[in-house]
């Protein structure tokens, strides 16, 4: 497994057989293109209805621009944290959940790799120095919870730095909730091949080529490093205080109403419309590490 052949194509182990995965081949191969949708047993069989995802979207964003104006009146506050697996569709997820608010107290915080200075602090300080203020939306793409994922996988932290935010996690998160934040932290779950499916989009694309990092290319043999390092995150840091919404992302579509949904049902703001908000999809939507407990 992650033997790589000719440069180009790398050895993969999907579902317990050996594939070869070559992501710079123009045509995506059938095992992936079949497999993708259904992948890690996605319980539906195609995707949302588009009218009906749009419908349902716009009725949902307008809610949004009811918390917006509650949070300004009230100046309560609210951070959403989007954490997955590379392509698992954090950044689409947050746009439309952000589409009609306005930017000016609805903010995405998307920070790049740490500075020396950075490097050299309290680990969670340039994420604290992004919390919302009073009246404000934050939106994190990707967070602290690059040490639970990235950083071990790839060897950017010791594994006594990686235990050690896995034990004060709980107890940091606790502080922003005690004070009055709502907090809300969606995990974005994908199957392997709807990831590859993605990824091969993104190299074959003009105008999403740039979605396609290196990182991502390096990640590509590493699913099951980082599916064990996902369980060990949601054991460890899925609190009553800061829970996790574990969103099955295979159809974009379904995850982002379904977010918005949790979001809103999760608010007591003013001229809240429980018919629109509608019931959260229990199929597509699940807690902590119950959710791969089967």
């Amino acid at each position: 497994m992650g033997e790589q052949k000719d440069n180009r194509a790398v050895e993969l182990e999907v579902n317990g057989k050996t594939r070869l995965f070559d992501i710079d081949d123009p045509k995506l191969p059938n095992w992936v293109e079949d497999g993708a949708f259904g992948s890690d047993n996605y319980p539906y069989d195609k995707k949302l209805n588009r009218k009906k995802y749009e419908k349902t979207i716009e009725e949902l964003q307008i809610e949004l621009v009811k918390v917006q104006t509650w949070l300004g009146d009230t100046g309560e506050r609210v951070m959403a944290v989007f954490e997955g697996r590379d392509a698992a569709g954090k950044g689409g997820s947050i746009n439309a959940t952000r589409a009609y608010m306005n930017p000016r107290s609805a903010r995405v915080v998307a920070l790049p790799k740490p500075t020396e200075t950075e490097r050299g602090q309290w680990y969670y300080q340039r994420y604290v120095d992004h919390f919302p203020t009073s009246g404000e939306f934050v939106m994190f793409d990707r967070s602290w919870y690059n040490r639970a994922g990235v950083e071990p996988v790839m060897g950017f932290c010791t594994p006594d730095q990686h235990a050690h935010f896995l034990e004060e996690t709980p107890h940091f998160e606790r502080m922003p909730v005690k004070a009055g934040i709502h907090l809300f932290k969606f995990w974005l779950n994908i199957g392997q091949e709807m990831q590859l499916k993605r990824f091969h989009d993104r190299r074959h694309s003009k105008l999403k080529h740039w979605k396609l990092s290196p990182m991502d290319i390096a990640s590509l043999n590493k699913w099951n490093d980082y599916t064990e390092k996902r369980n060990l995150m949601l054991m460890a840091t899925h609190s009553e205080t800061a829970p996790w919404t574990v969103v099955r992302a295979n159809d974009k579509r379904r995850a982002r109403i379904n977010i918005i949904r949790t979001i809103l049902a999760g608010l007591p703001y003013a001229g809240k419309d429980e018919s629109v908000i509608g019931e959260i999809d229990k199929k597509v939507v699940d807690h902590g590490p119950d959710a791969f407990s089967s």
